[in-house]
């Protein structure tokens, strides 16, 4: 199957080594993976801001871009649920390009989702996982998988190895823009979150959104809080012996 790489603007700025995995756990399962270089930004820090017009020009011009492709994953629930529920929704009064949005987002994916629904992939049967591990999940993923189902995939994958945390979806505070126009409501998200994820005594994080990844990486950081976040490709291209553990 010929597949398309959505890479998303934070996986392309900061965290390159997750769209690598994503690419070659793709090609290990068989997908011929191409990039199309006219790709940009899925443009939803303007639909969130209100500026739909921007939105707008954005959506046209990835629906261009795409248009050639069999199928488009990206290693974003937040920038395929962009794609699929709000780029259709952009073009409501306009019936030619209401449908080619529709038939892009008919074929757009998330990573994860992508691997079983379309290659039959049991992802649980190639993860491994020989430290203890916990996890976060996404709000933005809340249209592809639930909580219950990041929960269960995890437990089936780590096993004993697994700490999962008080409450795996609780906010992490980013929220896009949300962090820009509510630090301090974002902060306070972030410090309790921070908490229900140290309390499980884990150091690894899976973490399957790049701003969520920053936002709790971060804090993290400044607080001297041992947590890092790894996108659940990263670990099966190293499971599978795709890639080298990161240092």
């Amino acid at each position: 199957m010929r597949v398309a790489l959505l890479v998303t603007c934070l996986v392309d700025t900061f965290l390159p080594r997750v769209g690598e995995a994503c690419v070659r756990v793709l090609r290990h399962f068989g997908c011929d993976v191409e990039f199309p270089e006219g790709q940009t930004c899925c443009g939803q820090p303007a639909f969130n801001s209100g500026a739909h017009d921007d939105a707008r020009a954005v959506a046209r011009h990835m629906i261009r871009v795409f248009e050639p492709c069999q199928a488009v994953v990206t290693p974003s629930a937040s920038c395929a649920t962009m794609v699929r529920r709000h780029f259709p929704e952009l073009f409501e009064h306009e019936p030619q390009s209401r449908d080619a949005a529709r038939e892009l987002a008919s074929r757009t994916f998330e990573f994860c989702e992508f691997l079983r629904t379309r290659l039959n992939v049991r992802i649980e049967d190639h993860l491994r996982f020989d430290q203890p591990v916990t996890f976060h999940y996404p709000c933005h993923a809340r249209d592809i998988y639930s909580p219950a189902d990041l929960a269960a995939l995890m437990l089936a994958a780590a096993g004993p190895q697994l700490r999962s945390p008080e409450q795996g979806d609780l906010c992490c505070g980013f929220g896009g823009m949300f962090a820009v126009d509510y630090p301090g409501v974002s902060g306070g998200l972030l410090e309790d979150k921070l908490a229900q994820l140290s309390a499980t005594g884990a150091a690894t994080v899976v973490c399957n959104e790049g701003g969520c990844a920053l936002q709790i990486a971060g804090g993290a950081h400044r607080r001297g809080v041992p947590l890092r976040c790894k996108h659940v490709a990263e670990h099966l291209a190293e499971s599978l012996g795709l890639m080298d553990a990161a240092p």
